[in-house]
């Protein structure tokens, strides 16, 4: 057994699983391009999680949709975060 860790195979110890009841569908969105990085810029997977994603477990599929949500967050973040470009606010430039 395989599992991914953010874009690389490792093997894993057998362990058991429980079975879903119905198939993880793919988070494929239909934009599919890739970053520098090799990310999908629609659905946010790595080369890897895209190639062997039929050959996954139910357990690692589960485990590629978390990784999902860290990197959604992540950029989610990075586009909220202010960056500081030295130039003061208009209020502070205005001396009354």
């Amino acid at each position: 057994m395989c599992y991914i860790s953010d874009g690389l195979f490792h093997i894993k110890s057998n362990t058991m699983e429980q079975p879903d009841f119905f198939p993880i569908p793919s988070p494929c969105i239909g934009v599919c391009e890739a970053n520098a990085k090799g990310y999908c810029k629609g659905c946010l997977r790595s080369r890897e999680e895209r190639l062997y994603w039929h050959q996954m477990t139910d357990s690692q599929k589960h485990q590629v949709m978390h990784l999902l949500a860290l990197r959604k967050t992540k950029i989610r973040n990075r586009k909220t975060e202010k960056p500081d470009t030295g130039e003061q606010p208009l209020q502070n430039l205005l001396d009354f």
